[in-house]
């Protein structure tokens, strides 16, 4: 993967002056919003409330419309919508779309109480993350059309910078307002919140796309089915070529640039979170076992956890600029894995709140490196014909398998210790340093990333 020439610190600094750097981390701001408003958030109003534990369980599915988004993103890749896509352009239009969709929803749960109307709750709630869903689609295509690749990483960075505030102020600042207001204004309170991105998507211009140039009726895999399926109907031709070219054709794309390489690229993209998402659901039932109070959990984990994650992404832009892709993907490979040694030492030594905050500074400053790096390496992959749904394709195959595995992880703990559990997920880390590594030994494995600026 040949990187672009290394810059000085103060090229790398200025690319964070750049407006679509900035924009991205408003639109990080209102992505993370309403993640928490159907998650823990939420699952504190009900219990609060009053709802049975039970109950509050089955919430928990609401987060499996984040794992399937890649279902509906060919739709908002290629589908104009009435009046907005006209107006704003196709990203500006399903971006504010979404964000209405999520207000509004936001606004409906703050006028409901869980003990009465659960069952408009649920609904709401996913309603809520349907649109979030949508949401996160639209940014990621809007991020990787909006700018050249060499500043994909400052974008990413800005992001999760954005990111991180939008779960500051849906957590923390929603459970304030309960505390001293209501759940209701809460609710309505971060309804409002919905505005800061609706402001961003007026603000900033429509991206140029390389599809306006080539309609799908002209793709070759759509003018084949169209002269094959001559004799049908001519409603059936056109769903069935819709359907060839918003859906089949961004994964024929991947395979025909990518060739024998796809494997071993969806491969690293299946398994470089693999170290960090197993562990995750261990993390909080570590602390609390070894005796930590909530105060000191929320205080380190949280407060002082985020902010060390939103240092990590900033340097991880700031490092890819200047050392390019390929070294910092391997680096944050290693630091992701290793990282989970800090976790392994925490649980042999105890109650130490000293080691927990070196555990925490450790891990969150690897993961917001690795995740900032690993944006923009996801981003290099794009064809930016079919953004939305390349990019859903592998964020989903991004956190499958972790979550998957992380499902058995209370079993490990149980059998084997939480020592041997973390060092179990150091070693599940090693395949994708080693995939890391093949990748960068030879650039003409990742081709379409080639060039400085990413074109295509």
């Amino acid at each position: 993967m040949p990187d672009s020439p290394r810059r000085s610190w103060r090229q790398a600094l200025s690319v964070y002056r750049r407006a679509p750097v900035v924009a991205m981390l408003f639109l990080g701001f209102a992505a993370g919003l309403p993640f928490l408003l159907v998650f823990s958030t939420l699952t504190a109003w009900l219990r609060d409330a009053g709802v049975e534990v039970a109950a509050i369980g089955f919430f928990s599915w609401i987060g499996m419309l984040y794992s399937i988004k890649l279902f509906w993103a060919p739709v908002i890749d290629r589908l104009p919508l009435p009046i907005l896509t006209r107006r704003l352009g196709q990203r500006r239009g399903w971006m504010l779309l979404a964000q209405l969709v999520i207000a509004g929803a936001l606004a409906a749960l703050s006028g409901l109480d869980p003990r009465q109307d659960l069952p408009l709750v649920a609904a709401f709630a996913l309603l809520v993350a349907f649109g979030s869903a949508t949401q996160d689609i639209v940014i990621d295509a809007f991020r990787i059309e909006s700018a050249e690749e060499r500043i994909q990483a400052a974008m990413a960075s800005t992001y999760i910078i954005g990111y991180r505030g939008g779960l500051l102020a849906a957590g923390a600042g929603a459970l304030y307002i309960a505390d001293l207001v209501s759940w209701q204004a809460a609710y309505l309170t971060m309804a409002g919140l919905v505005g800061v991105g609706m402001l961003t998507v007026l603000s900033r211009p429509e991206p140029p796309r390389s599809t306006l140039g080539v309609p799908w009726q002209h793709e070759p895999r759509v003018r084949r089915f169209l002269h094959a399926q001559r004799h049908r109907p001519r409603r059936w031709r056109r769903f069935g070529a819709w359907v060839v070219g918003a859906v089949i054709c961004p994964f024929t794309d991947f395979f025909t640039r990518y060739g024998r390489q796809a494997i071993g690229l969806l491969a690293l993209i299946g398994l470089f979170r693999l170290s960090d998402l197993s562990m995750a659901a261990m993390a909080n039932p570590l602390y609390i076992d070894l005796g930590f109070s909530l105060a000191e959990i929320a205080n380190v984990t949280k407060v002082f956890g985020i902010a060390m994650s939103i240092a990590g992404g900033v340097v991880g832009g700031l490092l890819v600029v200047r050392y390019g892709i390929a070294r910092m993907l391997l680096a944050g490979a290693v630091l992701a894995a290793a990282t989970n040694l800090l976790f392994a030492a925490l649980a042999g030594l105890g109650a130490q709140l000293p080691m927990l905050v070196v555990t925490i500074m450790g891990d969150n400053l690897a993961n917001g490196l690795a995740s900032t790096v690993f944006i923009a390496f996801l981003s290099s992959l794009t064809s930016r014909a079919y953004t939305a749904t390349q990019y859903a394709l592998f964020s989903s195959l991004m956190t499958l398998p972790g979550k998957f595995i992380g499902g058995f992880s209370g079993v490990v703990v149980a059998s084997q210790g939480y020592a041997v559990f973390f060092l179990w997920s150091t070693l599940i880390g090693l395949p994708a340093i080693a995939l890391a590594w093949w990748l960068g030994r030879d650039p003409s494995r990742i081709p379409a990333a080639a060039t400085e600026d990413g074109a295509r």
